[in-house]
């Protein structure tokens, strides 16, 4: 017998659980791409069909939460979920964590986390996430409220989502801006 393995009997849970880990330890990877990184964590699932990146903490990060645990994650999700997506399934990331943060180490590390999640859908929520995932991903800046497509996933960025949360108008400009992103039926 060779030195291969058998996987014969493995389930989908187990597939699913090595999957899982296998997104685990890339996303632990990128945070030691970018020393210092780390200090807000990432959450959401690693299977995410959506990953949204704010650019800079926030109150919520600021006070030790992860990335986008206050109202502004509560937002984006909840406007994720009108346009038709499963809010179990978004991840979240700060594009700049920490002062300090080399910023080609930094966008290296978005980068990576972007491509051990493999999302459909990359969402800059505010004009930093948008520069940085421009500069991470070799992409022309784009408008916000408008779709660009890359390596098989759509980028979308909105002007500001945590800033707009006190004001209604900016709210439905926001809400007017995440509407440019497509969403695909499920797969059959």
């Amino acid at each position: 017998m060779s030195g291969g393995s058998d996987i014969t009997g493995t389930d989908a849970a187990d597939i699913e659980r090595i999957y899982a880990d296998k997104a685990r330890a890339e996303l632990a990877a990128a945070d030691r791409v970018a020393p210092g990184s780390d200090g807000i964590p990432w959450s959401g699932d690693v299977f995410a069909e959506v990953v949204l990146v704010k650019g800079e903490p926030g109150p919520a990060e600021v006070a030790g939460g992860a990335a986008l645990s206050g109202p502004d994650g509560a937002a984006a999700r909840k406007a994720l979920e009108a346009l038709g997506f499963d809010p179990g399934s978004m991840f979240a990331t700060v594009a700049r964590p920490e002062a300090g943060v080399d910023p080609v180490q930094a966008r290296e590390r978005l980068a990576m986390q972007v491509e051990a999640v493999d999302p459909t859908v990359v969402v800059a929520l505010d004009a930093v996430a948008a520069t940085e995932i421009a500069a991470a991903f070799g992409l022309e800046a784009f408008p916000f409220g408008a779709r660009t497509y890359a390596d098989g996933r759509q980028f979308v960025a909105v002007d500001g989502l945590e800033a707009s949360l006190a004001d209604e108008g900016a709210k439905r400009r926001i809400w007017r801006q995440m509407r440019a992103i497509e969403v695909r039926p499920p797969a059959l």
